[in-house]
């Protein structure tokens, strides 16, 4: 996926999450080293490269959490309203086999200029 299919993607769900403020939505974040946090909150400002969520937490109180799209792009942050995903997964876990490379680093090409695959 290039760079400009990334841009459009970070706008698109901008534009569908500006839909959604003031509604409570479900959030599933990655923070890495097996560590997944799971709770629910309401959307509440969208801006150019991230969103502000107003979190439930114990006793009644609240805290906001901010995450960006291009969290929401690479599937560290995933979000749900009653159940049902808001966004499809924009990347998709194919074969990512790393392609041949030679010894200095570069790609292995064949005769007619055609990458080599393994």
């Amino acid at each position: 996926m290039d760079l400009a299919q990334q841009a459009k993607i970070v706008d698109s769900i901008h534009d569908t999450l500006s839909d959604y403020v003031g509604q409570r939505l479900r959030v599933r974040a990655n923070m890495g080293r097996s560590k997944i946090i799971e709770s629910e909150g309401v959307l509440t400002q969208v801006h150019p490269r991230l969103f502000i969520m107003e979190m439930d937490r114990k006793r009644g109180r609240t805290a906001r959490q901010s995450y960006q799209y291009v969290d929401v792009l690479t599937g560290t942050v995933e979000l749900s309203q009653n159940g049902e995903p808001l966004f499809a997964p924009f990347v998709i876990e194919a074969d990512l086999e790393p392609a041949p490379i030679s010894i200095d680093g570069s790609l292995l090409m064949d005769d007619a200029g055609e990458q080599i695959l393994a």
